[in-house]
Parts: C-alpha cells; sequence; structure tokens
C-alpha cells in the first residue's frame, strides 16, 4: 500500500522548548490568581509538503466513457445548521470531481444531486429516504457525520445503495452488518490513540483534560483518546449539543492543572468553549479533532485560536498543487476538511461508472472490489467497509490559517 511521505521544511526551527506558566480563576469571573493550571506552549513546524500517489486514479478517466443521461450520483449531508461548512467542504470536493469528468467525458455527463440533511440524525431519515427513492441515483457520497450516519444506514442497506462517507468516523458503524457502508478515512479507534501521542508525545502535555460533546462522534473518540492518555488523563467532562456557557467544565479543567484541553466534538460548541477558556486564564494548548478542524472555527473562537492543535484522520489538500488550484478555482476558497477525501469518494464512483457498472447492484460491487490509489490515499475497504492503515494527520492554528504539521499517531 502506498505510504505518503512527509518533508518538513528545514528552514523552521526545531521544536521549541516548552514555556510554562501558571494561572488560575475565580469560577465565573475573568481575574486570576497564583495558583492553579499551568499551560505549555509548543511549537510544532508546519508541512510544506506532501508526496501523492504517482498513479492516482483522477476523475476524468480515460475520456471514452458512455453512460445514459440520467445516470446521477448524489451527496447526503449537511448544507445548512451549526456545522455545515464540514459538509460543504465535503460536495465542493465531489462537485470538482464531477466537473472533471464530464468535461473529460463527452459521452458521460454525470448528473450531481444534494440532499441537506443538516447534520442533524432527526432531520436525516427524510432526505435520505429521498434519495433511495429516486431510481436515477447509483451511488452516494455522504453522510458526513457519524450519528446521522447511524440514523440513516438501514435506509441505505435496505435499498442496497452504496455510499461513501469521507468524514463519519465513529467506529460502531461498520459494526451494523450493513454491505452498502464504506468510510473514506481513518475511523476514531485511529485517531483517539493517535491525538493521545500527539499531546503527550509532540505538544510535551504531562495533564490531559478531556472533554466530550453529546453526539455519537464525541463520545466514542472522547472514549479512545481518554483511553490511549493512561495516566497522563487528569480528568473527563462532557457537554451538550447548543451549550453555551462552558464556565462549570472550565473550573474543573482549572483545578485540574491541565496543560493541554482535548475537545470530542465539533466547532459550533469547540470555538465558544475554547474562548471560554482562555478567558478564564487558561494559558495550555487547546486540541480538537476533525469535528473543529475549520476556519469557521477560527472565525467564531478570534485570537483565542491561537493556543489550538487539531488531528485528523484527512490529508491536507491544500499541498497538493493540482488539486489545490482547481479547487480554489471552483469555489474560490482553499480546499477544506474533507474536501480531497470527497473528491476521492466521488472519484472511486465515477471510475466504476466509466467501467461500465451503471446500476446500484453493479457499482456496489465495484466498490467492494477496489483496490486503487486516489490523490488522498490508497483505497481498498476491507468487508466491513473499513479502509487499511489510514494515517491521521496534525494540525495547528498559524497566523490565522489552519496549516498542516504532519502525520502524528505512528
Amino acid at each position: 500500500m502506498y505510504r505518503k511521505k512527509l518533508v518538513s521544511t528545514l528552514a523552521v526551527a526545531a521544536t521549541l522548548g516548552m514555556l510554562l506558566s501558571s494561572c488560575a480563576n475565580q469560577a465565573g469571573t475573568g481575574t486570576s490568581s497564583d495558583t492553579g493550571a499551568s499551560g505549555s506552549k509548543v511549537n510544532v513546524p508546519a508541512l510544506t509538503k506532501i508526496d501523492t500517489p504517482p498513479n492516482a486514479v483522477l476523475p476524468k478517466g480515460d475520456g471514452k466513457a458512455t453512460c445514459p443521461a440520467t445516470t446521477t450520483l448524489a451527496y447526503a449531508g449537511a448544507e445548512t445548521g451549526p456545522n455545515a461548512q464540514l459538509g460543504i467542504n465535503i460536495f465542493n470536493g465531489v462537485q470538482l470531481a464531477i466537473n472533471e469528468h464530464n468535461a473529460a467525458n463527452a459521452g458521460c455527463q454525470v448528473q450531481f444531486k444534494k440532499f441537506d440533511t443538516e447534520g442533524d440524525p432527526s432531520k436525516a431519515t427524510g432526505p435520505v429516504t429521498q434519495v433511495t427513492t429516486e431510481a436515477s441515483i447509483i451511488g452516494v457520497i455522504g453522510l458526513p457525520f457519524s450519528g446521522e450516519s447511524k440514523a440513516t444506514g438501514n435506509i441505505f442497506e435496505q435499498s442496497k445503495l452504496v455510499h461513501i462517507t469521507p468524514a463519519a468516523t465513529n467506529p460502531g458503524l461498520t459494526t451494523n452488518g450493513w454491505t452498502t457502508f464504506f468510510r473514506g478515512l481513518g475511523n476514531d479507534a485511529v485517531q483517539g490513540p493517535a491525538a493521545a501521542k500527539f499531546m503527550t508525545g509532540k505538544l510535551a502535555a504531562k495533564k490531559v483534560y478531556v472533554v466530550q460533546d453529546d453526539s455519537d462522534y464525541g463520545i466514542g473518540l472522547g472514549k479512545t483518546t481518554s483511553d490511549g492518555l493512561g495516566s497522563a488523563l487528569a480528568g473527563t467532562d462532557k457537554v451538550t449539543t447548543g451549550q453555551k456557557d462552558f464556565s462549570a467544565v472550565i473550573s474543573k479543567i482549572i483545578n485540574a492543572k491541565a496543560d493541554a484541553v482535548f475537545y470530542s466534538g465539533y466547532y459550533a460548541e469547540g470555538a465558544p468553549f475554547d474562548q471560554q477558556l482562555v478567558g478564564k486564564g487558561f494559558t495550555g494548548t487547546f486540541v480538537g479533532p476533525d469535528g473543529l478542524k475549520d476556519d469557521q472555527f477560527i472565525k467564531q473562537a478570534g485570537d483565542s485560536s491561537n493556543n489550538a492543535y487539531f488531528t485528523c484522520p484527512c490529508i491536507p489538500g491544500e499541498l497538493i498543487p493540482s488539486f489545490e488550484s482547481a479547487y480554489k478555482s471552483l469555489n474560490n476558497a482553499e480546499p477544506g476538511t474533507y474536501s480531497i477525501e470527497g473528491y476521492d469518494a466521488a472519484t472511486v464512483l465515477l471510475s466504476g461508472i466509466d467501467a461500465g457498472k451503471q446500476s446500484r447492484a453493479d457499482l456496489l460491487s465495484w466498490v467492494k472490489s477496489y483496490d486503487k490509489d486516489g490523490l488522498s490515499k490508497h483505497y481498498k475497504w476491507d468487508d466491513k467497509g473499513e479502509l487499511q492503515a489510514p494515517t491521521v494527520y496534525g494540525y495547528k492554528v498559524e497566523n490565522g490559517k489552519i496549516v498542516p504539521v504532519g502525520a502524528i499517531g505512528e
């Protein structure tokens, strides 16, 4: 299997030593005293280059494909809602792949439809049912979030409609006996231990406080990360979707003298949590997973985001010049989290269509036996729909932007 090589710049200084300071706050105030949490800030150099597979399958194929005019792929997932940008990143990547395919294949103009779930498990069943009842749709990219994937997996299964998620990472999704679900990245059983190793290793954290939200994603990742921390786990707590005031959990973090916080959830709550944490005097490192890794986190957290690192089983697509340029031309924005995973997932399905797999049953069989390089990784699934040996990357906020720092957990 192709293994991505990482080359970091020699011009950036070696990892800086820890800068230790101590401060604490009275709960519910912005004042500080001389006791409490100690903060550890370590600068991990940014990554400047990645090598991609030389023989990656691309959407355009050989340009000779033919297919019925009704042939359709769909995206199902968030277009609106509090964490919509993570879904928007995906369907922008999918749209780019389909545009490139159709520009090169006059005889096969694949249609693309989007169905908004708002990222909400309670609302996702309606749009997904609509997807499965449209006979022209033979493959789906989505759903982005674990909760909505759990709520709709049986609907896809009953219609035998193949779907590849570029983002949902809860490990339990592949234990339901579904034959139509495929995960286009590593799950949280991989990401959690990698995040723990990243924090206690490269970030030199001695005490890590883990806070999780109430989503399937947050709960699962919170557990695997906590388990991976061992004796470095300073404590755990829970918050809820839509929560605005985090003063109670912040007081616990300060009292535990944690030098790093891992927030297992999404940016809608993670950004104000980090902002309030810094406002209470926390000087340590704030680490979030792929659910936080978006420019919306920086926008909502403001200057407080300068303490943030992220983990993600996703490749930094902005470091692939051809992809970055094409994506930016289409969307007037840099690739976001999961953009290239959405692009690759669409490419898997498009290559099947080009090979004549133009029914739901044939395209499902195509994905089951797929064994090829994409731009982001090698795609070959086991019988449960999991990829083999996926890589987890670290990222950080630098000068108001999210930049990659390389593979972690290896």
